[in-house]
């Protein structure tokens, strides 16, 4: 059944933006006859999930296997949303406007906890029950994967399935074994057993969150990029979105360690792709979407091995249709000085460096291995190659940190002013804008920070005051901070157990929905549904574990050994940092895994 295009004419009529529900984009792929329909869903607004890669990288992966039908869909906003139960439409696809409820497979991507609540949302608009054991025969399988789920208990009741890792491979092979299932008509009992089997896949019903804590799942990987697919011919929307442009994988996988932060345990080891297969791809994105952009992405893209070849190779390569190059991921130690006068002579768009803390002693606690020193090198160049837009990204809150860590924050700023405003007034151009973003410290399962607390709400808008007063009068500066109450519920979610899946039911009840959104996000009907499930969100966010402590992820195996995140926590206590794993093995993967890394 297809949704009855005259009703939904008349509401895309009345809705904010509606080129976000029609389709009909330059290099979709549409199937109308398939033997098996994969429903992948963004629980966000459209121009946030179409800018996603790993979503554009599995569309093209599924859709190339003959018999499967890839269709995305995307979380309605609130007047879309409204308007479709007024009609009694049901949530359906881009593709072919088929109703979710008529896939064989619904995945969603979990790239933040805070997207949660719309997950419901998009259950519920499809008429599709939300916990895994009310579903019926007769409904689709509904599976996630993503950063996210590397914890996946708070949502664990509501899902099928869960992938861990790396989605290339594991999704054709979950795909394929309940096409195999589908046709030999296999109950969803029998289906569920058979994708327990699968490297990476964790069946949520077939465990207690309270078990012993052994490993039911161990982390995907894919060992070699090179054999993978890219995005193949990339969609381009009929609208503006988040990331407006072509955008490749350089690598995936950090060796510089960061203690708090998560995607650098959980995409290890690093694997590089092949400098010619950049190019070539590159440019065939540049050819089948008419983008005049290129994004190199990656954690790190500046420690990509053949960076200084690869960026200057682009651009001369593309010169003629002046395509442009952006490297959203640079470390403060990278030497890109021509790199990025090189990048300038296309187009300058703004810069982001991340020195995370404001004193050497805290970077130190943190594994930032960059100096002050560094940030005012590259400030330098930057200003000097014509730059005038850059943002500098700190955290508050991080293990240890006091007001003299956050003074220095003010510090940096005023040394990162003072370098632009000694440039000749001809040589600056514009006027500086130094953006200054300080987030606040979350704890993550999986990292040398996961047993440390969240510091209290109070105490964060304390220290916001402090840096926020610490800044004023400094030439260019703009001050940025993230909404201290959606710090503390994305902790309470991060570190959370299968009790939260009740908070999510009751919160969305409650009204709430795109909860990252300052303008829809509603604390006091979390603190209401907290209440009424006899927790608080403090009880998690500010949970301090023991190490050793069995925690609600234990039974999920990252690879990263506990005993090295143990190991990583004490050297953070002490100030003392870790060498980069290029400079040689620290030994994070050990036992089993050991040989899981090329570096080791």
């Amino acid at each position: 059944m297809m949704i009855n295009q005259i009703i939904l004419d008349r509401i895309l009529a009345k809705v904010e933006k509606p080129v976000r529900y029609t389709g009909s984009e330059w290099n979709e792929t549409v199937k109308e006859n398939a033997e098996i329909r994969f429903a992948l869903c963004f629980p966000d607004v459209y121009e946030i999930g179409m800018s996603h890669l790993g979503s554009r990288i599995l569309y093209n992966i599924l859709n190339k296997r003959e018999g499967v039908a890839c269709e995305r869909s995307f979380a309605p906003w609130p007047d879309m949303e409204q308007a479709m139960r007024e009609a009694d439409m049901p949530l359906f696809s881009l593709e072919t406007r088929r109703p979710l409820k008529e896939f064989d497979i619904v995945g969603f991507s979990l790239l933040y906890e805070m997207c949660y609540t719309n997950i419901l949302t998009m259950l519920d608009l499809s008429r599709i029950p939300f916990r895994s054991e009310d579903r019926g025969e007769d409904m689709p399988l509904i599976v996630c994967g993503g950063p996210c789920a590397c914890n996946p208990e708070p949502i664990a009741p509501f899902m099928d399935a869960v992938m861990i890792g790396d989605g290339e491979e594991m999704i054709l092979e979950l795909t394929e074994t309940v096409l195999r299932a589908k046709k030999n008509g296999e109950p969803k009992a029998a289906i569920l057993k058979q994708l327990s089997r699968i490297e990476g896949v964790y069946v949520p019903s077939l465990y207690d969150w309270y078990d012993d804590g052994t490993p039911a799942v161990t982390r995907r990987i894919v060992k070699d990029l090179n054999e993978v697919e890219f995005v193949g011919r990339q969609i381009v929307p009929n609208m503006s979105i988040t990331h407006d442009r072509v955008a490749v994988e350089v690598m995936r996988g950090c060796t510089r360690g960061c203690r708090f932060c998560q995607a650098g345990y959980i995409y290890r080891p690093v694997r590089e792709r092949n400098k010619e297969a950049l190019l070539k791809e590159a440019q065939r994105l540049v050819d089948c979407t008419g983008y005049d952009e290129v994004s190199l992405l990656s954690l790190s893209t500046g420690d990509y091995s053949d960076v200084r070849e690869l960026v200057p190779e682009i651009i001369d390569s593309m010169e003629a249709q002046r395509v442009s190059v952006s490297l959203p991921s640079l470390r403060l130690d990278s030497f890109l000085k021509e790199e990025l006068e090189k990048m300038q002579s296309i187009r300058k768009s703004g810069l982001t460096f991340a020195p995370e803390a404001g004193t050497q002693r805290l970077r130190d606690v943190i594994n930032k291995n960059v100096t002050e020193e560094d940030l005012l090198r590259v400030a330098g160049d930057v200003f000097d190659a014509g730059w005038t837009s850059v943002k500098l990204y700190f955290m508050l809150g991080l293990p240890t940190e006091t007001d003299e860590d956050i003074l220095g924050i003010a510090d940096l700023a005023r040394k990162v002013s003072a370098a632009f405003y000694r440039l000749p007034k001809e040589k600056r151009g514009k006027a500086l804008r130094l953006t200054v973003s300080a987030s606040t410290f979350v704890p993550k399962p999986f990292t040398a920070f996961q047993w440390c607390p969240q510091v209290p709400l109070d105490e964060i808008r304390r220290r916001q005051t402090l840096l926020r007063d610490a800044l004023r009068g400094i030439r260019g500066v703009q001050f940025q901070c993230h909404l201290s109450r959606l710090s503390v519920l994305e902790a309470a979610f991060s570190r959370g157990d299968r009790r939260l899946a009740d908070v999510l039911e009751k919160a969305y009840g409650k009204g709430c929905r795109f909860d990252s959104w300052s303008e829809h996000f509603l604390p006091e009907k979390w603190d209401e549904a907290f209440s009424e499930c006899g927790l608080s969100v403090e009880q998690f966010a500010q949970n301090a574990p023991v190490p050793g402590e069995k925690l609600p992820w234990s039974h999920i195996d990252m690879l990263v050994t506990e005993q090295y995140l143990r190991k990583e926590y004490e050297r953070a206590m002490k100030g003392i940092t870790t060498r980069d794993c290029r400079e040689g093995c620290n030994g994070c993967f050990g036992g089993k895994h050991a040989d899981a890394c090329s570096l080791s």
